[in-house]
């Protein structure tokens, strides 16, 4: 996989609050993709106290503690980190699509951004690759689309130009 969301922009995130919820299941993965969310954070300005990093148990569980988070009025969005390896199970079609709907859903009805960082590979090879800081670490491709968000849903700023859509001819 060659592509990368990860961009030279900067966001500022000096006045936001984000909430890290990671899974504790293929924790060594996860954990490379709290710590390269946490640098993209600190890199664009973000205050280490103003994020809030919450472990839940797997991928399944997720969806649930990203929608509490988001509904709490206490955050401007929610990233959820976790890994999900397909190996020789069917197990990884259930959690992997369970936990990407609700995730969808937690968004969606709360109106926060929720950050799908949740890794779904089909090698333990491909999940250390996603996860390496040298080359595209998804945790910090999760935060700085999750700062892109929250800046493309706050409302204007004084002096901003607002978005239209244009027309089509």
């Amino acid at each position: 996989m060659t592509g990368s969301l990860s961009s030279s922009r900067k966001y500022d995130a000096a006045k936001r609050r984000v909430v890290i919820v990671a899974a504790r299941f293929n924790a060594e993965i996860v954990d490379r993709l709290v710590s390269g969310a946490t640098e993209a954070w600190v890199a664009n300005g973000g205050d280490p106290k103003h994020v809030l990093v919450e472990r839940v148990p797997g991928a399944f569980e997720l969806p649930l503690v990203a929608k509490m988070f988001a509904a709490s009025g206490e955050c401007d969005a929610v990233i959820a980190l976790g890994c999900v390896i397909r190996d020789d199970t069917p197990h990884f079609d259930y959690v992997a699509g369970e936990c990407a709907r609700g995730l969808m859903d937690a968004g969606l009805v709360t109106g926060v951004p929720v950050i799908f960082g949740v890794l779904t590979t089909e090698t333990q090879e491909q999940a250390e690759e996603r996860a390496d800081h040298a080359r595209m670490n998804k945790g910090r491709e999760s935060m700085e689309a999750a700062l892109e968000m929250i800046e493309l849903l706050s409302p204007p700023a004084k002096g901003r130009a607002v978005r239209t859509q244009s027309k089509r001819k």
